[in-house]
């Protein structure tokens, strides 16, 4: 069985199963699913530093053209800036990457001209691949369009937008890894005055994750960080969507808490986040509107479509990974930067520097200033979705719910947007939810210090593998 899946940002799976024909059925499908749209025949394609991404990216050229589309190959690049260049020429793009995941897999992410793909548009890929005609040999076309500027004007978005001496005279160590952006993001805090060290650079494909941390990558954080050289250490993920800030003790920041601080540099009037985000956004965020959805960037920008056309002002989101969405153009100091509706790492790693700069405080005491307070998350694995949703329907029943959550304490909210999000009393939440692309029930928890959300996560996987083995044996 292929282990190719649409998750919460694009198709991903095992490398030995998307190298090859799978690869070109799928960028086929797509190119299939919108064939009939009026805009122009061009797409733009990208890769991460992974060893399989170039020959993937080859092989969806190959699609685009048999498709009898122009195919433009922007080389390695951060997906955001892909994003951008299809903006800039009304095209599609194709960004080969696995994101934060491990090497041996890769993925697919697809966008139209004007940001990333619905579901909707997942479902018409899907029911385009069986369209897709299976042959001996793929064909082969011309190489593709070179464009090596989209990176340079990604950078220039940036930096047109910024005074150039917002981080002066900050030190920043840029953790390089494998990042596709470690040149760009040192070379930009650079720009605008950081003291910048790179460090860490490496030719094997590191998968950083910014919510599930290795302990190899939080001890190397830590380590260099216990020198006192740095104010703070900064690096993304693979394709650079989701960023990575750690404060001058090599304490790591919550992604939710880099939007929230970006929002608020921003002046942002309205935040779509997922249920996942802290509540921090509604008891000390200062928006005028707060709107939260299902977990994964197309129902984020589904929510700033909405927030925007209620006439909400000006629109931004973000997940509990840290990648950031400017839903509407923003002004600063005079200067425009144009809203890119896809996840995106600079700009958080930029505000969130800039933002305790301008305080004249330390990041860990502008992050405590927020009173933000812990959260912590964990997993069941090996769980079929089938009790999972068992127990996640019984749990969205008041008489359960309360007989549940007895040891902890009583429901004082309840959200069943993506799985069900219990808000308790003392700060306190906890929320359980089936994963979208592995047999494994989820579950999240916030409280006022790290140990508690801790204990509150433990307590509930212990609790809800008990109830649904009560249930197996029932049945």
């Amino acid at each position: 069985m292929s282990s190719l899946k649409f998750g919460t940002s694009g198709l991903r799976g095992l490398v030995t199963d998307l190298v090859g024909w799978p690869s070109y059925a799928y960028a086929s499908a797509f190119f299939r699913s919108v064939s009939t749209d009026d805009g122009p025949r061009m797409v733009v394609i990208g890769r991460d530093l992974r060893d399989s991404s170039l020959g993937i990216a080859a092989t969806v050229a190959c699609a685009a053209a048999a498709s009898g589309f122009e195919a433009i190959d922007c080389g390695a690049l951060p997906t955001p800036a892909l994003a951008l260049e299809a903006m800039r020429r009304g095209a599609y793009a194709v960004m080969v990457t696995g994101s934060h995941i491990p090497e041996d897999r890769n993925g697919l992410k697809f966008y139209r001209p004007d940001g990333e793909i619905t579901k909707d548009d997942e479902i018409a890929i899907l029911a385009a691949l069986g369209d897709v005609t299976v042959v001996g040999e793929m064909p082969t076309s011309e190489p593709a369009t070179s464009e090596p500027d989209a990176i340079e004007r990604y950078h220039r978005r940036y930096s047109d937008a910024f005074s150039p001496e917002i981080l002066r005279g900050l030190r920043i160590a840029v953790y390089q890894q494998s990042s596709v952006a470690r040149d760009l993001l040192t070379d930009l805090l650079a720009r605008f005055g950081a003291s910048v060290t790179p460090i860490g650079r490496s030719d094997k494909f590191v998968p950083i994750d910014t919510e599930a941390h290795r302990l190899e990558d939080i001890a190397f954080i830590r380590e260099v960080m216990a020198s006192g050289d740095y104010d703070a250490l900064v690096t993304t993920d693979g394709d650079a969507d989701r960023p990575l800030v750690a404060d001058g003790a090599g304490r790591i920041v919550r992604g939710d808490v880099l939007g929230l601080i970006t929002a608020r540099y921003l002046s942002i009037a309205a935040v779509v986040v997922p249920v996942t985000a802290g509540s921090a956004l509604e008891q000390s965020g200062g928006f005028g509107r707060v709107a939260r959805t299902k977990v994964g960037s197309p129902f984020v920008i589904a929510g700033m479509e909405q927030a925007k056309a209620a006439g909400a002002g000006t629109v931004a989101g973000f997940e509990a990974n840290g990648g950031f969405l400017l839903g509407s153009d923003i002004t600063i100091d005079g200067r425009i930067l144009p809203a890119l509706p896809t996840r995106d790492a600079m700009l958080p790693i930029l505000a969130t520097l800039a933002a305790a700069r301008a305080a004249g405080a330390k990041l860990a005491d502008l992050i405590t200033s927020l009173d933000a307070g812990e959260m912590a998350s964990d997993r069941l694995p090996n769980t079929p979705s089938e009790q999972s949703s068992a127990f996640l329907a019984r749990l969205g029943v008041e008489i359960f719910r309360a007989e549940f959550l007895q040891p902890i304490g009583s429901s004082r909210t309840v959200d069943q947007q993506d799985g069900i999000r219990i808000g308790l009393d003392g700060g306190r939440s906890i929320h359980f939810r089936a994963s979208g692309n592995a047999p494994e029930l989820r579950c999240y928890a916030q409280a006022k210090t790290a140990r508690d959300a801790q204990d509150l996560v433990q307590w509930g996987l212990t609790a809800a593998a008990a109830a649904m083995a009560e249930q197996v044996e029932r049945s």
